[in-house]
Protein backbone atom coordinates (compact mmCIF):
# COMPACT_ATOMS: atom_id res chain seq x y z
CA UNK A 1 0.00 0.00 0.00
CA UNK A 2 2.61 2.38 1.07
CA UNK A 3 4.56 1.60 -2.36
CA UNK A 4 1.49 2.05 -4.32
CA UNK A 5 1.02 5.81 -2.64
CA UNK A 6 4.47 6.76 -3.12
CA UNK A 7 4.35 5.71 -6.50
CA UNK A 8 0.49 8.05 -6.97
CA UNK A 9 2.32 10.88 -5.38
CA UNK A 10 5.17 10.57 -7.85
CA UNK A 11 3.33 10.19 -10.52
CA UNK A 12 0.93 13.28 -9.46
CA UNK A 13 4.86 14.85 -9.05
CA UNK A 14 5.90 14.25 -12.80
CA UNK A 15 2.47 14.98 -14.07
CA UNK A 16 2.56 18.56 -11.94
CA UNK A 17 6.12 19.07 -13.53
CA UNK A 18 5.04 18.68 -16.85
CA UNK A 19 2.54 20.68 -17.06
CA UNK A 20 4.44 23.38 -15.66
CA UNK A 21 7.02 23.20 -18.40
CA UNK A 22 4.26 23.29 -20.79
CA UNK A 23 2.71 26.19 -18.69
CA UNK A 24 6.36 27.92 -19.39
CA UNK A 25 6.54 27.50 -22.78
CA UNK A 26 2.81 28.41 -23.46
CA UNK A 27 4.01 31.98 -21.07
CA UNK A 28 7.36 32.57 -23.30
CA UNK A 29 4.95 32.16 -26.23
CA UNK A 30 2.46 34.37 -24.90
CA UNK A 31 5.04 37.11 -24.48
CA UNK A 32 6.66 37.03 -27.59
CA UNK A 33 2.99 37.84 -29.05
CA UNK A 34 2.20 40.40 -26.46
CA UNK A 35 -0.15 38.42 -25.26
CA UNK A 36 -2.92 40.62 -22.96
CA UNK A 37 -2.44 41.91 -19.24
CA UNK A 38 -5.20 39.45 -17.74
CA UNK A 39 -4.05 36.45 -19.79
CA UNK A 40 -0.39 36.89 -18.58
CA UNK A 41 -1.61 37.39 -14.92
CA UNK A 42 -4.01 34.45 -15.11
CA UNK A 43 -1.23 31.83 -16.49
CA UNK A 44 1.39 32.91 -13.98
CA UNK A 45 -0.86 32.05 -11.20
CA UNK A 46 -1.66 29.01 -12.24
CA UNK A 47 1.84 28.16 -13.02
CA UNK A 48 2.77 29.15 -9.22
CA UNK A 49 -0.30 26.78 -8.66
CA UNK A 50 1.42 24.52 -10.23
CA UNK A 51 4.76 24.86 -9.21
CA UNK A 52 3.73 24.87 -5.68
CA UNK A 53 2.98 20.83 -6.36
CA UNK A 54 6.34 20.00 -7.71
CA UNK A 55 9.44 18.65 -5.26
CA UNK A 56 12.39 20.77 -5.52
CA UNK A 57 14.47 18.10 -7.48
CA UNK A 58 12.15 18.46 -10.35
CA UNK A 59 11.95 22.02 -10.03
CA UNK A 60 15.46 22.30 -11.12
CA UNK A 61 14.97 19.17 -13.59
CA UNK A 62 11.94 21.40 -15.18
CA UNK A 63 14.52 24.03 -15.40
CA UNK A 64 16.95 21.71 -17.59
CA UNK A 65 14.34 20.70 -19.59
CA UNK A 66 12.99 24.01 -20.68
CA UNK A 67 16.62 24.59 -22.06
CA UNK A 68 16.24 21.27 -24.41
CA UNK A 69 13.71 23.81 -26.17
CA UNK A 70 16.62 26.32 -27.11
CA UNK A 71 19.84 25.49 -29.19
CA UNK A 72 21.93 27.31 -27.22
CA UNK A 73 21.80 25.71 -23.53
CA UNK A 74 20.54 22.31 -25.16
CA UNK A 75 23.66 20.20 -25.01
CA UNK A 76 23.84 21.64 -21.31
CA UNK A 77 20.79 20.47 -20.72
CA UNK A 78 21.11 17.03 -21.66
CA UNK A 79 24.17 16.20 -20.21
CA UNK A 80 22.32 17.22 -16.61
CA UNK A 81 19.07 15.17 -17.66
CA UNK A 82 21.38 12.18 -18.64
CA UNK A 83 22.81 12.10 -15.14
CA UNK A 84 19.30 12.67 -13.52
CA UNK A 85 17.86 9.54 -14.60
CA UNK A 86 18.29 7.91 -11.35
CA UNK A 87 17.80 10.66 -9.36
CA UNK A 88 14.03 10.97 -11.44
CA UNK A 89 11.95 7.99 -11.20
CA UNK A 90 9.36 9.85 -13.40
CA UNK A 91 11.68 11.75 -15.48
CA UNK A 92 10.59 9.97 -18.43
CA UNK A 93 6.87 11.04 -17.79
CA UNK A 94 8.09 14.60 -18.00
CA UNK A 95 10.02 14.16 -20.70
CA UNK A 96 7.02 12.75 -22.54
CA UNK A 97 4.54 14.95 -21.95
CA UNK A 98 6.70 18.16 -21.94
CA UNK A 99 5.74 20.37 -25.29
CA UNK A 100 8.36 20.35 -27.71
CA UNK A 101 11.42 17.70 -25.82
CA UNK A 102 10.76 14.94 -27.97
CA UNK A 103 11.14 17.10 -30.77
CA UNK A 104 14.25 18.31 -29.95
CA UNK A 105 15.69 14.84 -29.18
CA UNK A 106 14.69 13.59 -32.43
CA UNK A 107 16.38 17.22 -34.21
CA UNK A 108 19.83 15.96 -32.56
CA UNK A 109 19.42 12.80 -33.59
CA UNK A 110 18.53 13.71 -36.75
CA UNK A 111 21.42 16.31 -36.89
CA UNK A 112 24.26 13.73 -36.73
CA UNK A 113 23.15 11.56 -39.84
CA UNK A 114 24.96 13.52 -42.04
CA UNK A 115 28.19 12.87 -39.91
CA UNK A 116 28.05 9.09 -40.29
CA UNK A 117 28.78 8.96 -44.15
CA UNK A 118 31.77 9.65 -45.07
CA UNK A 119 32.80 9.11 -41.03
CA UNK A 120 33.28 12.66 -39.92
CA UNK A 121 31.84 11.57 -36.23
CA UNK A 122 34.08 13.57 -33.21
CA UNK A 123 33.57 12.59 -29.60
CA UNK A 124 32.14 15.90 -28.93
CA UNK A 125 29.51 15.20 -31.31
CA UNK A 126 29.11 11.52 -30.49
CA UNK A 127 28.94 12.53 -26.38
CA UNK A 128 26.16 15.39 -27.52
CA UNK A 129 24.19 12.80 -29.22
CA UNK A 130 24.43 9.84 -26.81
CA UNK A 131 23.12 11.85 -24.26
CA UNK A 132 19.54 12.40 -25.89
CA UNK A 133 19.72 8.51 -26.68
CA UNK A 134 20.20 8.45 -22.87
CA UNK A 135 16.89 10.09 -22.46
CA UNK A 136 15.15 8.09 -24.89
CA UNK A 137 16.19 5.24 -22.90
CA UNK A 138 14.89 6.74 -19.98
CA UNK A 139 11.00 7.03 -22.15
CA UNK A 140 11.73 3.22 -23.21
CA UNK A 141 12.71 1.74 -20.41
CA UNK A 142 9.44 3.34 -18.32
CA UNK A 143 6.01 1.01 -18.18
CA UNK A 144 4.10 3.97 -18.87
CA UNK A 145 6.05 5.68 -22.02
CA UNK A 146 7.10 2.56 -23.51
CA UNK A 147 4.03 1.65 -25.60
CA UNK A 148 3.78 5.37 -26.66
CA UNK A 149 7.48 5.13 -27.52
CA UNK A 150 7.40 2.32 -29.93
CA UNK A 151 3.88 3.39 -31.81
CA UNK A 152 5.61 6.53 -32.57
CA UNK A 153 8.17 4.23 -33.83
CA UNK A 154 11.31 6.07 -32.45
CA UNK A 155 13.23 3.24 -32.42
CA UNK A 156 13.66 3.58 -36.33
CA UNK A 157 15.48 6.79 -36.06
CA UNK A 158 18.57 4.75 -34.22
CA UNK A 159 18.95 2.36 -36.88
CA UNK A 160 21.29 4.31 -39.28
CA UNK A 161 23.64 4.66 -36.28
CA UNK A 162 23.54 0.63 -35.87
CA UNK A 163 24.28 0.24 -39.35
CA UNK A 164 27.47 2.21 -39.15
CA UNK A 165 30.26 0.12 -39.04
CA UNK A 166 33.61 2.29 -38.27
CA UNK A 167 35.29 1.30 -35.46
CA UNK A 168 36.29 4.55 -34.08
CA UNK A 169 35.43 5.40 -30.35
CA UNK A 170 32.82 7.74 -31.08
CA UNK A 171 31.14 5.11 -33.54
CA UNK A 172 31.34 2.57 -30.73
CA UNK A 173 30.18 4.81 -28.01
CA UNK A 174 26.98 5.39 -30.55
CA UNK A 175 26.61 2.45 -31.47
CA UNK A 176 26.86 1.08 -27.76
CA UNK A 177 23.90 3.59 -26.16
CA UNK A 178 22.01 2.89 -29.35
CA UNK A 179 21.64 -0.47 -28.41
CA UNK A 180 21.20 -0.01 -24.77
CA UNK A 181 17.47 2.36 -26.30
CA UNK A 182 16.42 -1.47 -28.02
CA UNK A 183 17.61 -3.41 -25.15
CA UNK A 184 15.67 -1.29 -22.79
CA UNK A 185 12.67 -2.13 -25.04
CA UNK A 186 13.30 -5.77 -25.08
CA UNK A 187 13.40 -6.24 -21.62
CA UNK A 188 10.07 -6.26 -20.65
CA UNK A 189 9.29 -9.52 -22.71
CA UNK A 190 6.68 -7.79 -24.43
CA UNK A 191 5.42 -9.29 -27.72
CA UNK A 192 4.28 -5.99 -29.05
CA UNK A 193 8.08 -5.06 -29.20
CA UNK A 194 9.41 -8.19 -30.64
CA UNK A 195 6.60 -7.65 -33.48
CA UNK A 196 7.64 -4.25 -33.70
CA UNK A 197 11.42 -5.13 -33.79
CA UNK A 198 11.19 -8.32 -36.33
CA UNK A 199 9.23 -6.34 -38.72
CA UNK A 200 12.02 -3.13 -38.86
CA UNK A 201 15.00 -5.93 -39.47
CA UNK A 202 16.23 -5.58 -36.16
CA UNK A 203 18.04 -8.91 -36.34
CA UNK A 204 20.73 -8.46 -39.66
CA UNK A 205 22.08 -5.44 -37.44
CA UNK A 206 22.44 -7.02 -34.28
CA UNK A 207 23.95 -10.53 -35.68
CA UNK A 208 26.48 -7.56 -37.16
CA UNK A 209 27.32 -6.12 -34.30
CA UNK A 210 27.90 -9.72 -32.57
CA UNK A 211 30.42 -10.14 -35.25
CA UNK A 212 32.64 -7.15 -35.46
CA UNK A 213 31.54 -4.94 -32.31
CA UNK A 214 33.15 -4.58 -29.03
CA UNK A 215 32.60 -6.46 -26.53
CA UNK A 216 30.07 -4.50 -24.88
CA UNK A 217 28.26 -4.27 -27.80
CA UNK A 218 27.77 -7.43 -28.59
CA UNK A 219 26.90 -8.38 -25.32
CA UNK A 220 23.84 -6.12 -25.39
CA UNK A 221 23.44 -7.10 -29.11
CA UNK A 222 23.17 -10.59 -27.91
CA UNK A 223 21.01 -9.65 -25.22
CA UNK A 224 18.59 -8.39 -28.08
CA UNK A 225 18.43 -11.68 -29.68
CA UNK A 226 18.57 -13.44 -27.09
CA UNK A 227 15.03 -11.88 -25.81
CA UNK A 228 13.61 -12.44 -29.27
CA UNK A 229 14.64 -16.01 -29.58
CA UNK A 230 12.78 -16.42 -26.40
CA UNK A 231 9.76 -15.38 -27.62
CA UNK A 232 7.39 -17.55 -29.60
CA UNK A 233 6.76 -15.44 -32.51
CA UNK A 234 10.39 -14.46 -32.79
CA UNK A 235 11.64 -17.99 -32.64
CA UNK A 236 9.26 -19.22 -35.40
CA UNK A 237 10.00 -15.57 -37.47
CA UNK A 238 13.45 -16.60 -37.61
CA UNK A 239 13.44 -20.77 -38.09
CA UNK A 240 10.28 -19.60 -40.66
CA UNK A 241 13.21 -19.67 -43.70
CA UNK A 242 16.69 -21.72 -44.09
CA UNK A 243 18.12 -18.19 -44.57
CA UNK A 244 17.35 -16.58 -41.09
CA UNK A 245 18.08 -19.59 -39.57
CA UNK A 246 21.69 -20.33 -40.99
CA UNK A 247 22.37 -16.42 -40.58
CA UNK A 248 21.66 -16.61 -36.55
CA UNK A 249 23.19 -20.29 -36.19
CA UNK A 250 26.20 -18.82 -37.53
CA UNK A 251 26.91 -15.88 -35.98
CA UNK A 252 26.11 -17.84 -32.32
CA UNK A 253 28.44 -20.44 -33.71
CA UNK A 254 31.03 -18.31 -34.74
CA UNK A 255 30.19 -16.59 -31.13
CA UNK A 256 31.58 -20.11 -29.51
CA UNK A 257 34.67 -20.58 -31.37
Amino acid sequence: MHQQTHHQHAQQAAAAAASAAQQQHFNRVAATHNATAPLAASAHVQDIAVMDNVTEENKRTLGFISDLLTEDTREAALLELSKKREQVPELALILWHSFGVMTSLLQEIISVYTLLNPSQLTAAASNRVCNALALLQCVASHNETRALFLNAHIPLFLYPFLNTTSKSRPFEYLRLTSLGVIGALVKNDSSDVINFLLTTEIIPLCLRIMETGSELSKTVAIFIVQKILLDDHGLNYICATYERFYAVGTVLSNMLK
